[in-house]
């Protein structure tokens, strides 16, 4: 046979692979780019495109609202813009809790997991349901403030108004970025170049990573463009970039890794070698210290290739600490079953967003806790929507030395379920943000975990008498450094008396939204008296907060670091000097809508203070 045949095959395979994974990815980037624009290209509309906002908000993880209005809740995303394409701070959008990296740098703050993907940095979420399942073609993201948080678009195949659910719900991602840093503050229409997926779709996820922003961003609305059949590829996508096979190799990965991890954890056909090379000779730590740098999907992968690396990969002490959040979307049963006796000796697991709709059912995850739980010390539950009452009984059973727990944005545990947490003295670090903790059990919890250091309720709000609370922390837990009551709505100046005299050694208090709290019955000056170490203030929207107290704090708390009285009408600049003159270690102060902190105070501010980071947002 003549050489050229060979070639001809080689290059014909070549061409095919390449069409494939153009065909199956879009290329990244910004729409006015030369690779966007040629994505755009490749499908040819056979039918009319459909154009709809979000009908409803089913799920987030977090936001800056109540749960009893519409000001700042992730509810405003639904439906057509309040304010797009005014830029600035309005209630009428939808803003998650935090933002840049100021929560990470405060007493509150939490250890990273280690082996987390680089690919992976969401901190939050917001998943959207549109009225009509088409096959996406666009995806309009209205952000009227700060933008650049949203780091990922995901598709779910599920559709949340079918009588019946799917047997298998996948999720794919239509457009993935690292953070980036936007310049300014305006309002933008943001239309990332998406990923063609062959399912339609009606259910649409947000990720974002807030910590390279500013200040808060604000998002508007979510347009879903789409068709409702399947676009027809064309074969006329001839220029392929070699960077685009490099991208979907990585997408490949972080993203679709954990499809395959059933069957990699299964794996007990192992091929024999006579020897291991070199391998044989590295001690065994040296061994598994090379591999705790590796992600759980690449461990899975290595376990495959031979006895001596599967029997390394399989070690119990490589999932010591194992979070699985970045995988949540394939994260199941049989995920955790295959798992078990890989984890008998670990003590931080992080479940976070994982098990929803259906994947993780109670009796699989109370068998993993059975197996898994009598060393654990750190659990991260965030947003387990698959959480009943069985679930914190078996976790109060079976994880004796618990210390933290965090069942932030687990709105679906019945308030009568949390009285089994007081069983666990043990507790540390208790997280209990937006569940419907009520007030027996959470009397009964303080009652019996004296050790807890960092406690958040904020927007709990079957709550009746936080005075009640605040007392028993008073009487209960001295141990406290760290306390979030964001949106309390009736604790008054008798329970943060009460709070002051028996938390001494409080470092954060957020009493940001509590409107009860009135600055002329001295509750903010008795405060910055009893708490000098106080790190952490928020007093937020609170318009009695006066001079008096920003003088009292500047006296009494020199280590303040943040301090947040965004909305108060009786704060001078004067007061204000004081304190940055007296808290040399003050690094964020935020005076938005403050009526007497004008930009030109700011300015001056600025320029007397410049390693402080004075927040003054605007409407326009």
């Amino acid at each position: 046979m003549s050489p050229v045949f060979p070639m001809l095959t080689v290059l014909s395979m070549f061409y095919y692979m390449c069409l494939r994974r153009r065909a199956r990815t879009a290329t990244r980037g910004e729409m006015n780019s030369r690779r966007a624009i040629e994505s755009n290209t490749r499908a040819l509309p056979i039918n009319v495109e459909i154009v709809q906002y979000a009908k409803e908000v089913l799920d987030f993880s977090s936001h800056y609202g109540s749960e009893n209005s519409m000001s700042y809740t992730m509810w405003n995303l639904a439906g057509i813009p309040n304010v797009y394409p005014s830029s600035g701070d309005f209630t009428q959008t939808a803003v998650f809790r935090t933002y840049g990296t100021w929560w990470d740098r405060c007493p509150s703050a939490r250890l990273p997991f280690q082996r987390t993907p680089p690919t992976f940095c969401s901190q939050d979420y917001v998943e959207l349901a549109f009225e009509e399942p088409v096959y996406p073609t666009a995806v309009h993201i209205l952000e009227t403030y700060h933008p650049g948080a949203v780091v990922r678009i995901l598709a779910c195949s599920a559709n949340p108004y079918s009588q019946n659910p799917p047997a298998e719900v996948r999720w794919e991602i239509l457009w993935s970025e690292a953070p980036t840093k936007v310049n300014g503050p305006q309002a933008r229409q943001f239309t990332p170049c998406i990923k063609q997926i062959n399912f339609p779709t009606n259910l649409i996820r947000l990720e974002v990573n807030s910590s390279l922003l500013d200040y808060y961003t604000e998002l508007d609305a979510v347009v879903l463009h789409g068709v409702k059949e399947r676009p027809v590829l064309s074969l006329k996508a001839s220029m392929i970039d070699m960077n685009d096979i490099d991208e979907d190799e990585d997408e490949e990965k972080y993203g679709c890794g954990m499809d395959t991890l059933n069957k990699q954890f299964s794996v007990v056909t192992l091929r024999e070698w006579p020897t291991n090379g070199y391998f044989d000779k590295l001690p065994y730590e040296l061994i598994q210290l090379i591999l705790s740098h590796l992600t759980v999907p690449d461990l899975c992968r290595l376990a495959q290739t031979c006895k001596l690396l599967y029997q390394h990969c399989c070690d119990p002490l490589q999932y010591i600490h194992l979070s699985l959040q970045p995988y949540w979307a394939r994260i199941n049963d049989t995920s955790l079953e295959y798992l078990q006796s890989r984890c008998t000796l670990i003590q931080w697991l992080n479940l976070s967003w994982t098990g929803n709709r259906g994947a993780i059912s109670v009796s699989g995850f109370s068998r993993f806790l059975k197996v898994c739980g009598s060393e654990l010390v750190r659990l991260e539950l965030s947003c387990g929507h698959f959480l009943n009452e069985t679930c914190l009984e078996v976790i109060t059973e079976m994880c004796p030395n618990l210390q933290e727990l965090n069942l932030s944005s687990c709105d679906k545990i019945p308030p009568q379920a949390f009285n089994h947490i007081a069983k666990v003295g043990s507790l540390k670090r208790l997280i209990l943000y937006r569940t419907k903790v009520e007030q027996t059990a959470l009397l009964s919890i303080l009652n019996f975990c004296s050790e807890l250091q960092h406690l958040s309720l904020g927007s709990c709000v079957m709550i009746e008498d936080y005075d009640l609370i605040a007392s028993m922390m008073g009487a209960k837990c001295k141990k406290l450094r760290s306390l979030d009551l964001w949106r309390c709505k009736n604790i008054t100046e008798n329970g943060i008396a009460e709070l002051a005299s028996g938390c001494q050694l409080l470092e954060e208090l957020d009493l940001g939204w509590c409107p009860t709290l009135q600055s002329s019955t001295g509750c903010f000056t008795n405060l910055a008296r009893k708490l000098p170490n106080l790190q952490k203030l928020f007093l937020t929207a609170n318009r009695s907060v006066c001079d008096t107290d920003i003088e009292e704090l500047a006296a009494s708390c020199t280590r303040l670091r943040q301090l947040d009285i965004l909305g108060t009408r009786m704060v001078s600049p004067a007061s204000l000097r004081k304190l940055l003159e007296s808290c040399k270690d003050l690094s964020l102060l935020d005076v938005s809508f403050c009526s007497q902190i004008d930009n030109r105070v700011v300015l001056e501010l600025n320029a007397n203070f410049p390693n402080v980071f004075i927040k003054k947002s605007f409407t326009q």
